[in-house]
């Protein structure tokens, strides 16, 4: 049974389609990230499975129970079993942590010690065991959002919903909070739907991410081979993949623009379809020592050099390509630099027909080796 199902789901608001046919499943104890740009519909479907909005077409199951879907009324939201975390806390200002804690735990058991004890566990969950009777106003945000975050989980929700609840901190905090959200709903052995922006986020806490795009679900899979398999250039390109750069066909070969691929680098396809190269960040790097490195070697021209808390950062153009990379030395713009490639994470995508009839890109095709 899953603990949420969402199939061929639709929402339009006027004349903006905002979801079109999303499928999505999470199991039991999974957590699922949602990325995408602003308006690629992640907050309504978060919204949809809520019971805040309703659909247009498609349905949702909750634990195997139908929500929504054609031919029956809505479950409310209060129906649904589920506890749900904003980025705007969403707190009572008139209650102490403790209270807003126990609010929830009160609307589904009688008001006695009980309650209380176990909205003071949460609240120790979370680091808050010293802060039980301040109300929100008296708490810094990242304070105020851990209440939150124990109100939803004080209820042991079949499906915890957060809606983009780190972003109004800072870096630092953001990176503490995510971590302690992670630990807990494991902890409880929780399934989450967590919608983000943020890509470090949702690849630190996500057993699968997704990627939605003006309202599809172009791809989702578990992080690692997400980044490593991006089914589309879209995808590619929105998980800061480099490039492209253009391949040609020599002899039943690929070539880019600094030589020819490895021969198992990715098949060749019938003579005259255009291709392009992308590469994950991870495939580019100063080169090392002279036969320490496992690759490619090519060179690029430094654009210029940044100092950051992790060090220096060098810009620098690879054949038309803009790529950043971190160092060891300052470099001066115009410098030349030896880069090594990894062609074996190559990520190649090839148009649909023949480049006198070429398709949209969306309906490009990869083919990937990876490390």
């Amino acid at each position: 049974m899953k603990a949420l199902q969402l199939r061929d789901v639709h929402k339009r608001f006027h004349d903006h389609l905002a979801l079109r046919g999303v499928d999505l499943s999470i199991e039991p104890g999974e957590v699922v990230c949602l990325l995408g740009a602003s308006g690629s519909g992640k907050t309504t479907l978060l919204r949809l499975v809520a019971g805040l909005e309703h659909l247009d077409r498609g349905s949702i199951e909750l634990g195997g129970r139908p929500v929504d879907g054609p031919g029956m009324a809505p479950v409310p939201p209060e129906r649904r079993g589920l506890g749900m975390v904003f980025q705007d806390y969403a707190l009572w200002p008139h209650l102490s942590a403790l209270d807003n804690v126990a609010l929830a735990l009160r609307a589904r058991a009688p008001r006695g010690a009980a309650v209380d004890a176990q909205a003071r566990d949460m609240l120790r969950r979370v680091g808050l065991d010293a802060m039980q009777q301040r109300r929100p106003h008296e708490l810094s945000g990242g304070q105020q959002q851990r209440v939150a975050l124990a109100r939803a989980l004080a209820v042991r929700p079949q499906l915890l919903l957060c809606d983009e609840p780190l972003s109004n901190l800072d870096a630092g905090l953001r990176e503490e909070l995510r971590e302690l959200i992670g630990d807990v709903v494991r902890a409880y052995g929780l399934s989450a739907l967590y919608i983000t922006h943020d890509h470090r986020e949702a690849f630190a806490l996500g057993d699968r991410v997704g990627i939605l795009d003006e309202g599809r679900l172009l791809q989702i899979d578990a992080p690692r081979r997400l980044l490593a398999q991006a089914c589309c250039e879209q995808v590619a390109s929105f998980l800061h993949a480099l490039g492209p750069w253009p391949l040609r066909q020599v002899d039943d070969a690929w070539h880019a623009p600094w030589g020819r691929l490895p021969a198992d680098c990715a098949a060749p396809g019938p003579a005259g379809w255009p291709a392009r190269l992308y590469l994950p960040p991870a495939a580019v790097r100063l080169a090392g020592p002279a036969g320490a490195d496992n690759g490619v070697p090519v060179e690029a021209q430094v654009l210029g050099c940044l100092s950051t808390p992790q060090g220096i950062e060098i810009a620098a153009q690879l054949h038309g390509v803009a790529v950043r990379l971190g160092s060891h030395a300052w470099h001066a713009p115009g410098d030349r630099v030896g880069l090594c490639v990894d062609l074996r994470q190559a990520l190649i995508y090839r148009d649909a027909t023949p480049v006198d009839g070429a398709r949209a890109a969306h309906n490009m095709k990869p083919e990937q080796r990876a490390a």
